[in-house]
This record gives structure tokens, C-alpha cells and sequence, in this order.
């Protein structure tokens, strides 16, 4: 057995990470089983529910203020208490579990493991709860034992100086030297009886008891908890209904399998050397082939250099040869120039022609005089240089390579690159962009790439977002900006090329959320509200089969009207809604309340020509433009778009059809009184004018024959909801 001794010291020495606390980063003292079965010192248990106490009751002090808002206060505890809270409440409908609720305060029984990081809740018995690992202690005693080898364990019991002990008492909790060991267990007693073992300081009962039952004695072993448990937590206890086996039977399973476990890795003790040497050999390989790709890169870098020198030499010389040919020019045209100042005695010579008073003499002089003067004069008056001094046809435009060079990447052909679906990527407040991947299954991971395209400014950098899914919603995005958009997949290390960029416009305002209004003024005969409130349908066809007997003497029939559940009293708005391509006739907008007391209110008759669409008494009448109205509504049908005409415009009909775009965008400025009705496919505007807004503003829709309505997803009060589960 000496032989081992040193084995065993090797042995115990490897494994001291086993026996480091996860909490205080020490050797383990006293340690507790947690639920999760892993071990923690009986003093860190206790400190880290301290800690979560104190600071549950900072939070509850806040939230106590009923003036306040729910907000919490953000605290260098708060991301740990709301990972411990949250997955806590979603295990129980009342109240946060792992709380042990007083009249006073809340205590906390819930904390992260430190080893595994996970939730345990020690329930209501808090630590008493708890087994102490005693096989554990034994452990770190050895190994503290190995440590320090040196230094003896002294007899507790005899007198200075006392003597090195030989035999500690596990019932006595002392260390004796053989002459005091033999003086007080002496023969024939019942201390003769007592369990010892070698020196040791760490004395642990002999006999484990229940937590819950601290008289009796464990002597079950739970296969469901998979803890050991009394008699009496199986009779009438927590553990009443579960299926319990001896504790012996557990003992002899549980040691063949771990037996077999130590068996399996120790015969194993060849391959895991093996795959040693080969992670050594690969990380050698790597090595190499990182060098090699570095010389590559290099290689490729360097190509790159002898281009750009190659073509700023081109270039350099090209602008040197347009100076010289220029220069030139210009020395031409000076010593052109210096002939006329060498005409200044023509011009004294001419002056004394003028003094000859003989015509006859004058004229024949004069005349080829005169021809020398006006060829100088006519240079001097068509004077233009003979080159330009500007370079401008030399200026270097390199936007897009820097933009080429500031994408380079390593990527391989194996990974195909990703295609944004522009018809399911929408923008508002938020983008929502989706992409397909022809070979998914094979991409492990996208990167969304978005940055805001500004021509006015610098290049902008990408912000990039990493992605498991083919979907992404983006946030808090400037309003009226255009965002660039682009996707790439990753296999590992190895990266696609980017996707093709898709440039989105973001709407002119913030977002405004809203449903349509079933109670005010709502005709549930002739329309049909779906039970989300963000679909209506128009059902005339109905009622005017019911009256086709009057359509003979003349039949008028009316718009339906629905208007949005909240209104707008400040500030810049934007929505945004499809109009179906069946629909009749639909006319979509903005009104006042008061205006719509007026539509919604009053009574109608739908046979009275009080009420022809023509006849100025209904929504026809936005079409006469005046300088401000309380309603600006525009008609669409038939797949088109009308623009209303203006007073102050003699546009012809067909100048104010266009065609109806896949979905219809509304712009209200309150505070400017303005209206905008814009094509959301291009956010292009298609119609704007002033609208009263002394009154409250509500989006206002009507309806006239078959037709339907269905407003965008981003407007709808339960995006809300979807965007922060999103």
C-alpha cells in the first residue's frame, strides 16, 4: 500500500480543480448539494441570497411609490435580478417563485447556480433544505491533507508539548496520540466503541438525517428527485407519490455505473492521447495554412499596388502631356498678343496720315492703313484663350472602387449568396426585411448589413447585425431617410458574397397605430368589419337587390363611412393601407370631427337625390379645392388612382388618373396643416394640399359598392405587441 501512496497523491493533486467552489473560487467548505447537483460552500449560499435580498428590497422600496411610473431604476444588480425573476414568473402565474412572502418584505430562496448558471429555487426550507456532501468534504480534506504533508496533525489531548496524533474520533471530534487514545477509550467501555479513523480535522457525523425530517435518517433514495430521502417523505411527505428504492440498491447501481463510467475513460486513456496528438498535428497544419494564406493575401494586396501604380502613372503622365500642349498654346497666343503692343507706332504713324490735308495723297496712303488698323482691332475684340486652365476631364473618380475595396472578403463559392425578397421587406418606423437562401440547411448564420445613404455626406459606415433566421426586424430608424440593405451568409468561417443592396425610403412621420372604429357611426349592414378591426368590406350589393324595384324611377346610393379609433390633435403622423383591386369605389383621407358628426350622423336617405355623389351635399365635394377644408379625401376604383382637381389648375381628366398603387400611404402635419397621400412602393407622394386642422383629425375611409380596405400590419395596434415579442 506505500507503493500507492504516491499514486494517490498525483491523483488528488489533478483533480483539485474538481474541488474549487464556482462561487468564491476556493477550496470548498462545508459544501451543499444544490437541485441542479452541483456544490456550493455553505457561506456563499448564504451570501449570494443575502445579496439578492438586499436587493429585491431596493426594488420593492421603488416600486412602492404609487406617483411613480413602472420603471426600474437601472442598478449594477438589476440584469442579474431580472435573470433570475423572469424565468421564475413564467413557471408561476402569482407572484415571482423562489419568494418567500412575509407581510413585510419579499425574501428571495432563488438564485443563479454559479457552475451551471441556471435558476435554482430552494423552496421554502431555503438552505435547510439542502444535503451536505460529505463524500465531498472527505475529499478536499485529502487533498488538504497532501498539501501539507509536512505539517502533523497534533494530539489534542496531551500536555505540552504535545505529541503527533495517530487516531482521530469521529464521535469525540479529537485527534489523539496512542497513550491518550488508549487513556481515554479504554477497554471494556462504551467509548471502546467509538468510530475512528486516521488523523484528520475534518469530523463529520456518522449517520446523514433528512432535511425535512431532522430526527430521522436517511435510508431512501428517491428515483425521481433522484436525491436520498426518510421513511417519512415517503409516507406522507413531498416525495409520497414518487417511486423510492432502498438505499443500498441505489448504492450498488450507482457504483456500477460510475465504476464502469472510470472503467470506460481509463480504457479510453489511449484514444483521448491519440486525439491529443492529432489536435496538436491540426493545430500545426493550421498554422501553416494561416502563414499561407497570410503570403497569398499579400500576393493578391501587392497586385492590387502594382494596378493602382501602373494607372497613377498613366494618369500622371496623361496630365503632364494636356499641361505641356496647353502651356504651348498659351505661348502661342502671348506672342500674338506681343505683335500688337509692337503695333503702337502704327498707331503714331496713323495719327500723322490724319494730319495730311491732300485727299488725294491721304486716301492712297490711308487705305491700306486703315485695312493693318481694323485686322488688330477685330483680334482684340474676339479674344478668347487658346486652352483651358481647368483639369477637370483628369480628375480621378474612385467612389466606387473605394467602395469595391471597403467590401473585400474571403468567402467561398460552396455558400451561395442570399436574395432579399423586396415584396415581403417592409420599412415604417421599423424594417422588417426577409431574405431566402437557395442552400439554407447549409448556412449556419446571416449577417444583415444596413447603413443610411446620404450623397451630401461622407460614406457611411454598415451596421451589421448577426442573424440565425432568414428575417430581421430593425429599430429606431430617422424618418424620411433612404437605408441601404444587404445580406450574406456564413458557413462556419467561410462568408458569401453580399446579396444585391435593396434601398428602402422610410416614411415621412412616425407610425401611427389605430384600428378601425366599430361604434361610431359604423353601418354593420352594408359593411363587414373582420374581428381584428384592421379589414373592412363593403356588402351594398345586398340592399340594392333588395331595392331594385325603385331603381327604374332612379336609385342613388351613398358612401359607408368608417373612420379610425383615435384621433390626432398635434404633431406628424403617417399610415398606411392596401385598397383591393375589385373594389368599386373608395375614397380614403383625413376629416375632422365636426365634419364627421355631419357624414356619420346625419340621416340619410337613399333615394333622395339630396345625397347624388355629384351634387356637392357629399364627399364629392373635396373635389372643389378650396384654400382649406376640414376633409381632404381622394377617390380610388376600378385599379385607379384619381387626383382631385384643382381650381387652379385646367388639367385635363386623363392627366389625374394614375394607376392604384399596391399600397397607399397618408402623411398628416397637424401643427402645418398639410395632407399627403403618398405610393408606398416608392415612397413617391402622389397629391398634397392644406386641410383645416382646428379640430380633431381622424383617418377617415368610405365605401360605395363592392370594394375592400386592409390596413398595413406596422399600423395596426397589434404590431405593437408582435414587434416586442420580435
Amino acid at each position: 500500500m506505500e507503493g500507492d501512496g504516491s499514486e494517490t497523491l498525483v491523483t488528488i493533486k489533478n483533480i483539485e480543480r474538481e474541488l474549487i467552489c464556482p462561487a468564491c473560487k476556493e477550496l470548498f467548505t462545508h459544501p451543499l448539494i444544490l437541485p441542479c447537483q452541483h456544490s456550493i460552500c455553505h457561506k456563499c449560499v448564504k451570501e449570494l441570497l443575502l445579496t439578492l435580498d438586499d436587493s429585491f428590497n431596493d426594488v420593492g422600496s421603488d416600486n412602492s411609490n404609487q406617483s411613480s411610473p413602472r420603471l426600474r431604476l437601472p442598478s449594477p444588480s438589476m440584469d442579474k435580478i431580472d435573470r433570475i425573476s423572469r424565468p421564475a414568473s413564467q413557471r408561476r402565474s402569482l407572484g415571482w417563485r423562489g419568494w418567500k412572502r412575509s407581510s413585510l418584505t419579499p425574501r428571495t430562496t432563488t438564485f443563479p447556480c454559479p457552475g451551471c448558471e441556471h435558476d435554482v429555487d430552494l423552496g421554502e426550507r431555503g438552505i435547510n433544505g439542502l444535503f451536505r456532501n460529505f463524500t465531498l468534504e472527505t475529499i478536499v480534506e485529502r487533498y488538504r491533507q497532501a498539501a501539507r504533508a509536512a505539517t502533523a496533525i497534533m494530539c489534542d489531548l496531551c500536555k505540552p508539548p504535545p505529541q503527533e496524533s495517530t487516531k482521530s474520533c469521529m464521535d469525540c471530534s479529537a485527534s489523539y496520540c496512542n497513550e491518550c487514545f488508549k487513556i481515554y477509550h479504554p477497554w471494556g467501555t462504551v467509548k471502546a466503541q467509538h468510530e475512528y479513523v486516521g488523523p484528520t480535522t475534518n469530523f463529520r457525523p456518522k449517520i446523514l438525517m433528512c432535511p425535512e425530517h431532522e430526527t430521522e435518517r436517511i435510508n431512501m433514495y428517491c428515483e425521481l428527485c433522484r436525491r436520498p430521502v426518510c421513511h417519512l417523505c415517503k409516507l406522507g411527505g413531498n416525495h409520497s407519490n414518487h417511486r423510492v428504492t432502498t438505499m443500498s440498491s441505489a448504492y450498488k447501481t450507482l457504483k456500477e455505473k460510475l465504476s464502469k463510467d472510470i472503467d470506460y475513460l481509463i480504457g479510453k486513456e489511449s484514444q483521448v492521447k491519440s486525439q491529443i496528438s492529432e489536435l496538436n498535428l491540426l493545430m500545426k497544419e493550421t498554422e501553416c495554412n494561416g502563414e499561407r494564406a497570410k503570403e497569398e493575401a499579400i500576393t493578391h494586396f501587392e497586385k492590387l499596388y502594382e494596378i493602382l501604380e501602373e494607372r497613377k502613372s498613366s494618369v500622371l503622365k496623361a496630365i503632364d502631356a494636356s499641361k505641356k500642349l496647353r502651356l504651348d498654346k498659351f505661348q502661342t497666343q502671348v506672342e500674338e498678343y506681343q505683335g500688337l503692343l509692337e503695333n503702337n507706332g502704327l498707331v503714331g504713324y496713323a495719327q500723322e496720315v490724319l494730319k495730311e490735308t491732300d485727299q488725294s495723297c491721304f486716301v492712297q496712303t490711308a487705305k491700306q492703313l486703315h485695312l493693318r488698323i481694323q485686322k488688330a482691332t477685330e483680334s482684340l475684340k474676339s479674344f478668347r484663350p487658346a486652352a483651358q486652365t481647368s483639369f477637370e476631364d483628369y480628375v480621378v473618380n474612385t467612389s466606387k472602387q473605394t467602395e469595391l475595396l471597403g467590401e473585400l472578403s474571403f468567402f467561398s463559392s460552396g455558400v451561395d449568396v442570399p436574395e432579399i425578397n423586396e415584396e415581403q421587406s417592409k420599412v415604417y418606423n421599423n424594417a422588417l426585411i426577409n431574405w431566402h437562401h437557395p442552400e439554407k440547411d447549409k448556412a449556419d448564420s446571416y449577417v444583415l448589413e444596413y447603413r443610411k445613404v446620404n450623397r451630401d455626406e461622407e460614406m457611411l459606415s454598415w451596421n451589421e447585425i448577426e442573424v440565425c433566421g432568414t428575417s430581421k426586424v430593425i429599430s429606431d430608424l430617422e424618418s424620411n431617410c433612404n437605408y441601404a440593405f444587404r445580406v450574406r451568409a456564413y458557413k462556419g468561417s467561410i462568408c458569401s458574397p453580399c446579396s444585391r443592396e435593396l434601398i428602402l425610403h422610410t416614411p415621412p412621420a412616425p407610425v401611427f397605430s389605430f384600428l378601425f372604429d366599430e361604434k361610431c357611426g359604423y353601418n354593420n349592414e352594408r359593411l363587414l368589419l373582420n374581428l381584428k378591426r384592421d379589414r373592412v368590406e363593403s356588402r351594398a350589393g345586398f340592399n340594392l337587390l333588395l331595392a331594385a324595384e325603385r331603381i327604374q324611377v332612379g336609385y342613388y346610393t351613398s358612401l359607408d363611412y368608417i373612420i379610425g379609433d383615435v384621433g390626432i390633435t398635434k404633431g406628424k403622423h403617417f399610415w398606411a393601407f392596401r385598397v383591393e383591386p375589385y373594389s368599386y369605389l373608395v375614397k380614403v383621407g383625413v376629416a375632422s370631427s365636426d365634419k364627421l358628426q355631419e357624414w356619420l350622423h346625419s340621416p340619410r336617405d337613399a333615394v333622395s337625390p339630396r345625397y347624388e355623389q355629384d351634387s356637392g351635399h357629399d364627399s364629392g365635394s373635396e373635389d372643389a379645392c378650396f384654400d382649406s377644408q376640414p376633409f381632404t379625401l381622394v377617390t380610388i376604383g376600378m385599379k385607379k388612382f384619381f387626383i382631385p382637381k384643382s381650381a387652379t389648375s385646367a388639367s385635363e381628366p386623363e392627366n389625374r388618373v394614375l394607376p392604384m398603387p399596391t399600397s397607399i400611404g397618408i402623411f398628416l402635419d397637424y401643427d402645418k396643416g398639410r395632407v399627403a397621400f403618398y405610393d408606398m412602393d416608392h415612397m413617391k407622394c402622389l397629391y398634397e394640399r392644406q386641410v383645416d386642422c382646428s379640430h380633431t383629425m381622424y383617418p377617415a375611409f368610405a365605401l360605395m359598392g363592392s370594394g375592400g380596405i386592409q390596413l398595413e400590419e406596422p399600423i395596426t395596434a397589434k404590431y405593437l405587441e408582435y414587434q416586442e415579442d420580435m
